[in-house]
């Protein structure tokens, strides 16, 4: 009978102990009950004072309990904001995506194409920058691709855009940018004895990127490749060209690549637009 009685206790005890636990979990979220007005006016001061982990959860919950409505797509917006700034491209892009799937005519939508335009182009500094030692042809541009087309689709389809301005200039940097990824793996290619494969990247930069400063070594870069492989008709039209389109360019004096490219390092460097 005592043996019941105790465990009678000890079961009422944990019963109560686990209704207080539950009880607790609940005090400790504080914004039980807050409308989606304050959820989004806290938020937008966890941004403010950088703690973007906290803000994240904070729109969470808003969409989560309040999926209706401009402040669930203001969170929509600032999630993908936060995750920029808390350098998360990958949720960042998932985030503008969405976005763009589920409010493609929202009126605010020009920014969410400068938002995913920035993600991609701050992505691929580092990968178009020229380091020491590495190997360019391990670079991948996909996201300088990609930046393009998000800052293209502002200038050509929301011209009158706040962010037009910038998105155009920020475009001529990526052409000049790729253009000289191609470059550095021709001349890559050529200072190693791949004369095809020089002459295909060199061919690529002239045909894709006709209004860049890095035509004109890729047509020299062309010519030398061309007269490696034994094909003078190829090499000729390649000088022909250059000849033409850069008449007081010093690769005309057909000395060596390394000398030549030398003399084409400039005081400013080729990517430095603003």
């Amino acid at each position: 009978m005592a043996l019941k009685r105790i465990c009678s206790i000890f079961l009422l005890v944990s019963v109560v102990g686990l209704s207080a636990c539950g009880t607790s979990t609940k005090q400790l979220d504080e914004t039980a009950g807050w409308s989606a007005a304050r959820l989004y006016s806290e938020a937008k001061e966890e941004i403010l004072t950088g703690n973007y982990q906290r803000a994240i959860t904070l729109l969470e919950k808003l969409e989560a309990r309040y999926p209706f409505g401009r402040y669930a797509q203001q969170a929509q917006m600032e999630a993908a904001y936060v995750y920029y700034k808390d350098n998360d491209a990958v949720q960042a892009l998932a985030a503008t995506d969405r976005f763009l799937k589920l409010h493609p005519n929202h009126p605010n939508v020009d920014y969410i194409y400068y938002l995913k335009g920035l993600i991609n182009f701050n992505d691929n500094l580092g990968i178009l920058a020229s380091f020491a030692g590495e190997d360019p042809t391990a670079r991948d541009p996909k996201g300088a691709r990609a930046a393009f087309d998000a800052f293209r689709t502002i200038v050509t389809r929301y011209p009158d855009s706040r962010y037009a301005a910038d998105s155009a200039q920020r475009m001529r940097y990526l052409v000049n940018a790729m253009a000289s990824n191609e470059l550095l793996v021709a001349r890559y290619y050529y200072k190693r004895g791949a004369y095809l494969a020089a002459a295909n990247r060199a061919q690529a930069v002239v045909k894709q990127y006709q209004q860049t400063p890095a035509v004109e070594e890729s047509l020299y870069i062309m010519a030398k490749s061309y007269e490696a492989l034994a094909t003078p008709d190829l090499k000729n039209d390649a000088m022909r060209i250059l000849k033409q389109s850069f008449p007081e360019s010093d690769f005309l004096d057909d000395k060596t690549l390394a000398e030549n490219s030398a003399k084409k390092k400039q005081s400013e460097p080729w990517w430095k637009i603003w």
